[in-house]
């Protein structure tokens, strides 16, 4: 669609070529960190690694899902499916988080379990691996943050930094073990973990859901979109309004609008361009506009 202003719309849900890389790099370093944390973890027998180490799968889980929607936006519709495949990032999305929900369940009973009964881990072992973690995060986190103006980029930069002081924290677990033969904060941490893993994946969950059943996305105010096609020149009513994602990255609208009975038929398809271009601004990218004599 041509605009005769002179700027560009940011579709923030997608990923550039620019930076898919960085995704690429992110992916590998942390699935490679992901697999050392699990081979120590059950070698040296720490639930703290073995729960960071799930904690660190969602991450990569996350970073695929963004770059499989990259990917998916780009297959063309057909006759069957004539949206395309981005609904899949939604049910990848849910699945990711009913997987990490079902995993973290079974790591929490088992560290519940050794808190009561603690079992002999090696402190400096657990630092050394949280401390490469450390490293790992802060490097994917700088590669996010140098791409940090488009959307996914600026989330998994704040994920990984996060990611990075919970390693640290796992650091100072593993120092204070090594010298005082405390063993039950090697599943206290892993405990910690599960908490913010909880925290982070129920969200990830809920979102999941409401997007799986159409519900109107995160960020949108219907009542806002309302208003916003309301004060578009020669609109005079609008209803029968739905928002619904179709994907993690794209939303849809269908609308009922009332225009200037005055208006010529060209006229109003300018009005109804106008619309569609106002709601690519508020993150509304397919917008089916109807127009009508009178909105119930």
């Amino acid at each position: 669609m041509e605009h005769s202003h002179n700027h560009s719309h940011s579709h923030s849900g997608k990923i550039n070529k620019g930076n898919k890389n960085v995704f690429l790099i992110g992916i590998a370093l942390n699935m490679a960190f992901v697999l050392a944390e699990v081979i120590a973890g059950f070698a040296y027998n720490s639930m703290a690694l073995l729960t960071d180490a799930g904690h660190n799968l969602s991450d990569v889980a996350s970073l695929v899902i963004s770059l499989v929607a990259f990917w998916i936006a780009k297959k063309k519709s057909n006759a069957e499916y004539t949206y395309g495949y981005k609904k899949t990032t939604v049910l990848a999305a849910l699945v990711n988080a009913v997987v990490l929900l079902i995993a973290i369940g079974i790591l929490g009973y088992e560290s519940f379990t050794r808190l009561f009964k603690p079992q002999v881990v090696s402190g400096s072992v657990i630092a050394w691996v949280a401390a490469l973690g450390i490293i790992v995060n802060s490097v994917s986190a700088f590669l996010f943050f140098r791409q940090k103006s488009e959307l996914n980029s600026k989330a998994a930069y704040l994920h990984l930094l996060a990611d990075a002081l919970v390693s640290l924290g796992v650091v100072i677990a593993g120092v204070i073990i090594s010298y005082t033969d405390l063993y039950w904060l090697d599943p206290a941490i892993g405990l910690m973990i599960m908490v913010f893993i909880l925290i982070s994946t129920w969200g990830l969950l809920k979102e999941g859901f409401k997007m799986s059943i159409d519900a109107v996305p995160s960020g949108i105010d219907l009542e806002d979109i309302k208003q916003l096609i309301l004060k578009t020149n020669h609109v005079i009513n609008v209803g029968h309004v739905h928002v619904w994602p179709l994907s993690t990255t794209e939303n849809a609208l269908t609308a009922h609008v009332v225009l200037d009975l005055k208006l010529s038929f060209d006229e109003k398809l300018q009005v109804v361009k106008s619309i569609k271009h106002n709601l690519e601004h508020h993150n509304i990218q397919h917008c089916t506009i109807e127009l009508s004599k009178f909105v119930t």
